[in-house]
């Protein structure tokens, strides 16, 4: 019985684990800095061209059928299946070799050559692809030489920005109409895509993912960015540098947006706008313990019920000792306009003492709580941040009324 000869490619990967096996004897102690260097790009190519064989490779599998060998659906689950990589990158190894080895011979000649990685290739095809069947052949050449050129001096992540626009450079005349098209085409797919889901974990917190287009995402982005402020070290109360992170920051402005946007902004949900009741006893509004409610089902905070009932648009239901209805809210609790204005004008910003906020950031707050028979006037009002704002109405802390005309807060022992 005659052995079947070896495919010479055998002896490749051969030679390649016995090479391996000899770079892992090796010691390191001697290697310098520039040698090391100058190794790992050696590597990096020689790993580069290992997988541009191995892509050639994939594309023959594909055309040999080789899942005909153990009824597999396809090259990709049975590369999957042989080497225990994800099916997910299976396929997309499989969907780039088959691309390279048919119709894209530049990219083929770099890959080869180690000037390209695979990721690059990945990108490269990609943009190729998404350039549809109606491109001229000649164009679609020059896009895909001018994309492996790219590829020298960016990543793959620069790549797929370049890849998008790569009509522009190539051929300008239809890279606008061809742009317009895609940027259309995304748009409605992205409207079909959005989502909201919001759940209370039933520890005074609601979770919530989102997916929106990516035009409103920056339009939120800005907004948030605009409340948060660039500003990053605001004193906290007790003096210590506030350095929250990009995200902590973002969230409190998120909430902040919400209690800044007014009823006449939305439309009536029901046949009645949008505004939140809440529901509470004189005492609660006066500085007692008892908890408000709102028309939700929720319950909140005596603090954060006088808090908010400062500068929100609440209608705050006051009932007495017989629940009976003793106020529904009043519009002239809230500063007007020119009033903020003239606030803005003396205040430059937060009024309580060490804090920086800027004027936009801030909330007008009363000197003289509204339930105990204040007024709304420049006067015996103040600016102050929306952290300190809270604070202000947050019966753990003292409030004091320094000369300066500024507040300090400290908290009770």
């Amino acid at each position: 019985m005659t052995e079947t000869a070896l495919h010479p490619i055998a002896g490749v990967a051969a030679r390649l684990h016995e090479d391996l096996d000899d770079g892992f004897d090796l010691g390191l102690l001697t290697l310098g800095p520039t040698e090391t260097g100058a190794a790992l790009v050696e590597l990096e190519r020689a790993a580069n061209r290992l997988a541009a064989l191995q892509s050639r490779l994939l594309a023959h599998a594909s055309e040999a059928r080789v899942e005909d060998e153990d009824g597999s659906p396809s090259t990709a689950v049975w590369f999957a299946n042989a080497t225990q990589v994800t099916r997910a990158e299976a396929h997309r190894r499989v969907r780039v070799a088959v691309a390279t080895d048919e119709r894209y011979d530049a990219l083929a000649a770099a890959s080869t050559s180690g000037s390209v990685t695979p990721g690059q290739a990945d990108v490269i095809v990609r943009a190729l692809d998404d350039l549809g069947g109606d491109v001229d052949a000649g164009v679609r050449d020059d896009a895909e030489r001018a994309l492996v050129g790219f590829a020298a001096d960016h990543d793959a992540r620069d790549l797929r920005v370049l890849g998008r626009r790569i009509l522009d450079i190539v051929a300008p005349a239809i890279g606008e109409a061809r742009e317009a098209e895609l940027l259309a085409k995304e748009e409605r797919e992205a409207a079909a895509r959005v989502r909201l889901t919001m759940r209370e974990d039933g520890h005074g917190c609601v979770h919530g993912r989102f997916t929106v287009p990516e035009m409103h995402g920056a339009m939120f982005a800005k907004m948030l960015d605009a409340i948060a402020s660039p500003r990053r070290n605001h004193l906290r109360v007790d003096d210590t540098a506030d350095v929250r992170p990009l995200w902590e920051r973002r969230g409190q402005a998120f909430v902040e947006l919400i209690e800044r946007m007014r009823d006449a902004d939305l439309p009536d949900a029901a046949g009645a706008g949008a505004t939140v009741v809440v529901t509470m006893s004189v005492d609660t509004l006066t500085g007692g313990l008892a908890a408000a409610s709102l028309d939700t089902g929720h319950r909140i905070s005596p603090g954060e019920a006088r808090r908010l009932a400062c500068s929100a648009d609440l209608a705050p239901a006051v009932l007495g000792t017989k629940s009976e209805v003793l106020d529904l809210g009043r519009a002239a609790r809230f500063h007007n306009k020119p009033q903020r204005i003239a606030l803005i004008l003396r205040d430059q910003g937060c009024t309580a003492e060490g804090c920086d906020a800027p004027p936009h950031r801030c909330e007008a707050h009363h000197d003289d709580p509204w339930s105990r028979g204040g007024n709304t006037s420049v006067a015996r009002g103040r600016l102050l941040c929306w952290r300190h704002h809270r604070v202000a109405h947050d019966p753990t802390y003292l409030t004091e009324r320094l000369g300066t005309g500024k507040l300090r807060f400290t908290r009770r022992n």
